[in-house]
């Protein structure tokens, strides 16, 4: 069992420490070790580990039962791949425990695919003999249109010839024209093509053939008015009908194979008129009879579909689940008589009580007559990491766990994460009227939850929706900031009663502040509204904001110093205690710590010292006087104190920490040298050796390693608390740019909008603001002060106590596996 600490150092919190989690061993008779690795997956709280690591996939005892579950699966795509083309979609119906065995479901799934598999193929066949048969129809149409002009043509010529033959023959009359129409068995016999091109290739179809041929054909094309459906490709295509008249056997062979290297489909085509008013009629009750017979197996396939659709949601799961049950068990080790199965996983210490009611159950259901073994092991192993969290703090555990799981056990950011994050953004983004805004689309997202849960949403409006609750807690801690600094849209107003300051006399309203006196006694809460729009506003939110800031980022830099004293309490870690903490307290405090005391005690005492003066000179010259800059007295001899110990913490981190840690190393393994005796028992020579390999990788301990590590952790702490505080400046400068941002939006495009007494400059004015407030503001900045926010917290904050090298704790659950589909 894992080694549990000392729990009384912290108040007991869920999300403060991770559950204490148990090595477990289960011993599994074969004849119900299905149904009890599926009963464990409905329960969701066990880990397995694989104890077959050293075996391939295809050597494992139910690797054949994986590859008939991989062949479902593939059934059940290519069902919904059918589904998906018909149109067709799976009901949603609701998941319950099917009665439908795994293997009855894996005939039926072959029984239906076969059906299907003919079906289609016989509508293919149909199809392609359709749109063959709709090519021919228009191949009679166009050919029999290039024949009916042709012989109207060739009529007319008669007739002229005749009419020429009637009179006397003239000297001027071809001899051959004489010849031919006096002997017409000399006249030749020409052959003819017919089909259908595409309209891309038509004129290099022409060119090829007419040097195949040596000019020695007669071409005719005509574009078809539509598309037609390619019967080969199935696919909408231009075309060209063409007749071709060859003479001669050999030009039809050359004219054949240029047809089929150019995809050009051929027809025949009677020359009879009879016989193609024939072949027209043929063809179009093959056509119709074709389109009843192919809408009658659409039905069917429909019919087929619709019925798979019905169940498919269900056989789909469960075909995921016998997979994921089998991979399980690909995992447990079998025993030697092959009579049970042995698997070991991590659970958290809670669940044992279930866990065994689930094998008990396994046992009964399956009517086995030997029951599961459920032990606890021992083992140094690092446990898991597994945080109990709901919809409202899982969101803040995904932030930290950005940034590296936690070590097991080790105190959670997330606990203090689930506050500071929000209220930092918020320091950047204080305008209470930005905040409803945030808020209201924040509400929306939440009041709707269940049904937006189970749509499928776009990657931005999944990651809103997944952190509905942190929005939400940024914009009411942003209403809150604006409510201090009294911004709505940048407009103060008097919501806590009125200003503290009034004029003089009538005179001072035109100078701004000259003139103003204070009449009452202070704003109640936050920023008074005379100061938005004086001239001293500027420098006093600069110097307020800026203030603020570095006394944030003390606060918080000190709460990572102090969860590190509880890190270390918790494991029993005194080193870390007096060697870690207590330094880097002492001189964080000692320089930052000190400032912070001067910024309340010069808001208190309303002095006018120059904080950066002290600060430069504490240093330089810290026996001098203060003179001016004093602001209590003792000051210059606290600082010097103050200067001495955190010179003093430097070294207090550096030098000890390695000698103690190789002191411990050397003292841990003094009696661990000697050789085991000849004899001794194997449960104690096991044991000895365990000691032994531990001793062997503590001889690796390296003095010259651990002091350099400790001098970079020195020299990085020392260095990071001058720049973490000057980082934490980031609040001061976003909120000016914020307050600045918005100020000027409102100032010079609505103010001045409203100024030029001009309806459409008005509704131009408003839609810029709009638009700009939303863009630039509501969007933009937003997604700024969020990323500034998680800086700090990661690097600033955490990096004062969190390790975060732990690994999640990954059960072996169904529920797990649906969300993931989802």
């Amino acid at each position: 069992m894992a080694r549990g600490g000392g729990g009384g150092c912290c108040p007991p919190m869920d999300l403060m420490r991770s559950e204490a989690m148990q090595l477990v061993q289960v011993i599994i008779p074969s004849e119900s070790a299905h149904l009890t690795v599926s009963y464990l997956g409905d329960l969701g709280l066990i880990q397995f580990k694989d104890l077959n690591a050293e075996k391939s996939p295809f050597q494992r005892t139910y690797a054949a039962q994986i590859k008939r579950c991989s062949e479902m699966a593939r059934k059940l795509r290519f069902f919904k791949e059918q589904m998906s083309k018909a149109d067709i979609s799976a009901s949603p119906t609701q998941l319950n425990e099917s009665h439908l065995k795994f293997d009855d479901l894996e005939i039926k799934l072959g029984e239906l695919e076969a059906e299907l598999t003919e079906v289609n193929a016989n509508n293919e066949k149909l199809q392609r003999t359709y749109n063959e048969l709709l090519e021919y129809n228009t191949v009679l149409q166009k050919a029999g249109e290039f024949f009916y002009s042709a012989q109207r043509s060739a009529t007319a010529q008669q007739r002229e010839m005749e009419a020429n033959q009637s009179g006397q023959t003239s000297l001027e009359s071809p001899l051959l024209e004489q010849e031919m129409s006096t002997d017409p068995s000399k006249q030749v016999k020409l052959g003819s093509l017919s089909g259908l091109v595409p309209k891309e290739k038509a004129m290099a179809f022409e060119r090829i053939l007419f040097r195949a041929t040596r000019g020695n054909i007669f071409l005719r094309q005509e574009p078809i008015d539509e598309p037609v459906t390619d019967p080969v490709s199935g696919e909408k295509v231009a075309k060209n009908a063409f007749v071709i008249f060859y003479s001669g056997e050999r030009a039809k062979a050359k004219i054949l194979k240029i047809c089929d290297a150019f995809n050009a489909n051929r027809y025949p085509f009677p020359e009879d008129v009879n016989k193609q008013l024939h072949a027209v009629q043929e063809v179009s009750g093959r056509i119709s009879e074709l389109k009843a017979t192919i809408d009658m197996g659409l039905a069917h396939r429909d019919s087929i579909l619709k019925s798979i659709a019905s169940d498919f949601e269900q056989w789909n799961h469960l075909a995921k689940r016998e997979k994921a049950i089998y991979h399980t068990l690909n995992m447990l080790s079998v025993d030697v008589t092959k009579k049970c199965l042995v698997a070991e996983g991590w659970s958290p210490v809670f669940a044992g009580v279930q866990i065994q009611d689930a094998l008990q159950r396994a046992t009964v259901d399956s009517k086995s007559q030997v029951g599961s073994i459920f032990q606890v092991l021992n083992t140094k192993e690092s446990p898991p990491t597994y945080f109990q969290t709901n919809k409202f703090t899982s969101a803040f555990q995904e932030i930290v766990d950005a940034y590296g799981v936690a070590k097991y056990q080790e105190a959670n950011p997330g606990v203090f994460t689930v506050v500071t994050f929000p209220f930092l953004f918020a320091v950047m983004f204080g305008d209470w009227g930005h905040g409803i805004c945030l808020f209201l689309a924040t509400l929306y997202l939440i009041i709707r939850e269940k049904k937006l849960a189970s749509q499928k949403l776009g990657d931005i409006m999944e990651m809103m929706f997944g952190g509905r609750y942190v929005i939400m807690m940024m914009s009411l801690f942003s209403i809150y900031t604006g409510l201090i600094y009294n911004e709505f849209f940048s407009v103060p107003f008097e919501l806590f009663g009125k200003s503290a300051y009034a004029c003089r006399d009538p005179t001072c309203r035109d100078s701004t502040t000259d003139g103003l006196v204070k009449v009452r006694d202070t704003y109640p809460f936050g920023v008074d509204p005379v100061w938005h729009g004086s001239r001293s506003e500027l420098p006093f939110l600069n110097s307020l904001k800026m203030k603020m800031s570095i006394l944030l980022g003390v606060a918080q830099m000190n709460l990572g110093i102090v969860m590190s004293y509880f890190n270390a309490k918790f494991f029993r870690n005194s080193i870390n205690v007096w060697y870690q903490f207590i330094p880097q307290l002492i001189f964080l405090n000692s320089l930052f710590g000190y400032l912070s005391l001067l910024i309340i005690v010069k808001w208190c005492t309303g002095s006018k010292a120059d904080l950066y003066h002290v600060m430069i000179y504490m240093f330089l010259s810290p026996t001098d006087d203060l003179g001016e800059n004093q602001l209590f007295s003792g000051q210059k001899t606290l600082q010097l104190v103050l200067l001495l110990l955190a010179l003093v913490s430097v070294p207090w981190m550096l030098i000890p920490k390695p000698l103690l840690l190789k002191r411990q190393h050397e003292r841990r393994h003094q009696g661990h040298q000697y050789a085991m005796l000849q004899g001794t028992d194997e449960s104690v020579g096991a044991e000895l050796g365990e000691h032994h390999d531990d001793s062997h990788d503590h001889e690796e301990f390296e003095f010259s390693e651990v002091f350099v590590h400790q001098m970079i952790h020195t020299i990085e702490f020392v260095l990071g608390a001058v720049s973490n505080t000057a980082s934490y400046l980031r609040l001061w400068a976003l909120s000016l740019a914020h307050s600045e941002l918005s100020s000027v939006f409102y100032d010079k495009v609505l103010l001045m909008a409203w100024g030029m007494n001009n309806i459409v400059a008005l509704v131009i004015g408003i839609v810029v603001f709009v638009f700009a407030t939303v863009g630039v503001l509501l969007v933009m900045e937003t997604l700024s002060a969020f990323l500034h926010a998680l800086r700090l917290h990661w690097v600033e904050f955490q990096n004062k106590f969190y390790e975060g090298d732990g690994y999640k704790f990954a059960p072996f659950s169904f529920a797990l596996i649906r969300e993931e589909e989802d």
